[in-house]
Parts: C-alpha cells; structure tokens; sequence
C-alpha cells in the first residue's frame, strides 16, 4: 500500500459542520430524522415509550398469534436471524409463550467466525433454516453498491427484508416477526415510530435499499437476471394470498432493550466481542466483516458512525451522560476498519477483487465535505 493512502485514511475525523440533538449524539445529518426543537425524533419516541400499555400490547400479540390457522409447516412463524443478540432473544421470548418460531437465516455477505458460532448457537434452541446465494455474485453486488451508492451492504440489506418472506410464502407461515421498529429506535419521520406492521412500502423507503432495486443490477459487472432472483421479494399478490404479514415483536413485547437482549443472549450463550475500535457496544453486529467498511463510509456520507448511534441508546435509558458519551465519541470516532471482527480489511477487498488504491477513489467520491471539514487535506 502507498503511505499516502494509508495516512489519508487514518486522518482524524473530527470538524463536524453539524447540529447534534440536544439529549443524545444523533446529528441532523442522519437521512430521515426529524428533529423538535431541537431534540431528535428517537428521542421523543423513548419519551413515549412508558405512556404504552405494554401488557395491552403483549394481549394483542397473543390475539395476532392465535387467530392465525395451522398451515402445516409445523411452525407458527418466522423469525429473521444473523444469530445476534436480538434475534437470540426474541426467538427466546416467543418460546416462552409457546411459540414455535422457524429461524431464516439470510447468509450475510462474509460470515465471520464469531458470527458462525453465534447462528450455531441460536440453532441450539430453534430449527434454523439458511438461505445462501451464489457468494461470487454476492461479491459484485458488494462491489457494485460500494461504488454505486457508497454501501458495501446493500445487497445484505435487500437479501435480509426479502428472504424470509419468500420463505413465508412458499411455507404458508403467516407471520413474520423482526425486532425493534428502526424509526422509534433510532429515529425517523415523525409517526414512523408508531408503526407495528412492516409493509412492503415500509421496506422500499427504510430498508437501506437507498434507491436502488434488485433489477437495476441486471446487466451490471456480469450481473445476470436470473442471478437476482435470490434477492427478489415475491410480489404483493402473492404475499396477499399468501396471508403473509411482517410485524416489529418489539412493538408488543416491549420497551425495546438493547442491552436486556444482549443479557438474554450472552446466558443462552452468544459470543461477544469488541468488533472494532469505532463500536462503543460489543455486543451488536458481529457477524459480517464488510460490517466495518459500511460504519466507515456511512460516517464519511452522513457524519456518524456505529458508536453514536450506540451512545446515543444508552444516554436515553441514563446508562452515561451526554457529557461523558462524547468525550466517548471522541476517543472512539471513526477509524478506518483495518480489521473487523477479527477479518482484515485485505480479505474483504480480496472478495470484491478490489485494491486499497481502488478504495481511496469511492472513499472520496463519497466523502460529503459540507460535513466533515478537513477530511482528505
């Protein structure tokens, strides 16, 4: 590697030309986030969460879970899983219920080790089924949203929304459940927060699809269509009879915890580890290694990166001030991901048959400099 580019990358981050909530981390850069007086919209919505009626709430998942008819598969549902702590803990919970939950697998875009051993574990408790597309066109898909849209997940992001309903529907599973609605998490649209259901708009505007559909590969670095119909989401008719509907469990089963699902997890026996210096949390994300390339230009792109959103969750349940969590941010800010998970950043360039050199010219296509001040000089 040239030295020139290894100091570009390692340049401090820091000169931020942007407002931050005035309760948490969240800067008014992050895409869809409305801000109220100066406080972010996950924010308000943490404000909000103690006025639900959370066992009313929790009725109303038994109702959703008892009106569905047997469909012969032998379960009751779907639960979408990378092995993580919140997958780990809501299959745990539906369990609790009697539940009997089919756990998806979408094979992220480089499994990791820890990873591996985390999806090895949650099978322990549940049967797993793991859906993995051709990996060699999985790589230009990576290749192509890195370059295309500055986002080496974006084929992870559309193989996560759209694999486990095509797997409902071809099972007759009628109910699909994810986690925490992103929107009451870590903001969005005021009134997004509210949403229980997952409809396909929900995953066209919010799922990290960032403008592009899978049929706009099509014809791109050998991008065949018939390889893209791993990545195809059945159509609205077919999910309609199907019956198939996509829920957010915490929205029933609630207030949302990070940290009380990473609890669950770590005693039903999730490995855990720092993943990279830029993670304030070593519990989240750990099993993809092209996690830390997506952190790194998601901060060049919008001035954030994996630890403020992290900080921001705890100074919202009073776990650290404000003050504190950004002296945190600071120190951790966001540095280049020579390693990830314990994977080298030579090994994920390898995948996409890329060089460090390529890497500096999509780094500072994508570098927004009306954010960062300095970056690159």
């Amino acid at each position: 590697m040239h030295g020139g580019v290894l100091r570009w990358m390692l340049l401090d981050m820091g000169g931020f030309l942007m407002n931050r909530c005035t309760r948490c981390l969240m800067p008014d850069s992050r895409p869809d986030t409305a801000f109220v007086n100066g406080v972010c919209s996950a924010c308000i919505s943490h404000d909000e969460q103690e006025k639900i009626d959370w066992e009313g709430r929790r009725n109303d998942l038994v109702t959703l879970l008892e009106r569905q008819k047997p469909n012969g598969s032998g379960f009751d549902c779907i639960v979408p899983s990378s092995g993580g702590k919140d997958s780990t803990a809501q299959v745990l919970d539906l369990i609790s219920m009697g539940v009997r939950p089919l756990i998806v697998t979408a094979t992220t875009c480089m499994l990791t080790d820890i990873g591996h051993k985390n999806i090895q574990n949650l099978a322990r408790y549940a049967s797993t089924m793991e859906i993995t597309p051709n990996q060699e066109v999985r790589a230009r898909l990576n290749y192509l949203g890195l370059t295309m849209v500055g986002d080496i997940s974006w084929p992870e992001h559309v193989a996560i929304f759209n694999t486990p309903i095509k797997i409902a529907t071809a099972l007759g599973i009628p109910l699909v459940f994810y986690g925490e609605n992103p929107q009451a998490a870590y903001g969005g649209p005021i009134g997004a927060d509210k949403a229980r259901q997952m409809t396909r708009r929900w995953v066209s505007e919010f799922g990290g699809f960032l403008g592009l559909r899978p049929s706009d590969m099509v014809g791109l670095q050998g991008v065949k269509k018939q390889d893209m119909q791993d990545y195809m989401a059945p159509s609205d008719e077919v999910i309609r009879k199907a019956g198939v509907e996509m829920h957010f469990l915490g929205q029933y089963l609630g207030p949302w915890d990070s940290r009380r699902n990473a609890r669950i997890a770590v005693d039903a026996g999730m490995v855990v580890k720092l993943p990279s210096k830029s993670n304030w949390w070593d519990f989240e994300n750990l099993d993809n290694a092209m996690t830390g390339l997506h952190d790194y230009m998601m901060h060049l792109k919008y001035g954030y990166g994996r630890a403020c959103p992290q900080l921001s969750v705890d100074i919202r349940n009073g776990l650290i001030s404000r003050a504190d969590a950004m002296e945190e941010l600071i120190q951790i800010g966001c540095r280049f991901p020579h390693h990830y998970a314990g994977v080298p950043i030579k090994d994920v360039l390898d995948r996409l048959d890329m060089t460090l050199v390529e890497l500096q010219a999509v780094i500072k296509r994508f570098t927004n400099k009306e954010i960062l001040n300095g970056f690159g000089a």
